[in-house]
């Protein structure tokens, strides 16, 4: 810690095996942080909406009695944005760690792990969310490619997989003009056939999303017979 009136973070715990959630509450105490313990899904979101301060990140197993994982995980990012997640879990199939990412995760660790593994993570995790938070204070939108978020002043856009890959290769080239079939190849790198009605329709959507927070601003624009462009306002 910098200092004794250092803030200190506080981690929630979410796991119902009683000797790995005791192990990491007490690797995680040993290094400074405050944490709390749930050992059941249903508890989690009644305990984080009554709490009076929100835990700076959140240590979330995947498969858990009452509520599971990706469900609270999906809820939690979308009511507390600002909640840093990281799922715990035994099942290492690829669709599972991407699905959870999707849904609003930080990170994932597989069991079996080291607690001094999780405890490195953990502060990994806190410095990058520290660093987006130092970003949102500069600059009006900010993407978190760590959590697959956008922040509009602060605001999570809630963009989907799909929307933050468009939203990403468009803000990397402002004002480059790009064509329906440029957008598709960054959509979906398996090479699927669709229509680039497809492509109109995510970013309505993604308009819609931007538009909720800046009704007054246009930062997509549409070319008329190419495309689209990201266009920051000056």
């Amino acid at each position: 810690m910098s200092g004794e009136n250092a803030p200190i973070d506080q981690i929630l715990v979410v796991e119902d095996e009683p000797k790995i959630a005791r192990l990491v509450t007490d690797y995680l105490n040993g290094s400074g942080y405050g944490t709390h313990h749930i050992d059941h899904g249903d508890q989690v979101i009644p305990w984080l909406s009554d709490s009076d301060k929100l835990p700076s990140l959140v240590l979330l197993d995947l498969m858990l009695p009452g509520t599971d994982g990706l469900t609270l995980c999906r809820e939690i990012s979308q009511r507390w944005p600002d909640v840093a997640i990281i799922m715990l879990t035994a099942r290492v199939e690829e669709v599972d760690r991407l699905l959870g990412l999707e849904l609003g995760a930080d990170d994932y660790i597989c069991k079996p792990f080291s607690p001094r593994e999780v405890v490195a993570r953990v502060k990994a995790v806190l410095r990058r969310s520290q660093a987006v938070s130092n970003d949102v204070a500069n600059h009006d939108l900010v993407l978190d490619e760590n959590g697959w978020r956008a922040l509009a002043d602060g605001q999570d856009l809630g963009l989907t997989a799909v929307e933050f890959q468009l939203l990403k290769v468009m803000m990397q080239s402002p004002g480059r003009i790009f064509a329906r079939e440029q957008l598709m190849d960054h959509m979906y790198r398996d090479h699927r056939i669709v229509s680039e009605r497809t492509v109109d329709s995510h970013i309505k959507k993604l308009r819609k999303k931007i538009s909720d927070i800046w009704p007054e601003r246009e930062i997509i624009r549409s070319v008329y017979g190419v495309g689209y462009k990201y266009q920051p306002e000056e």
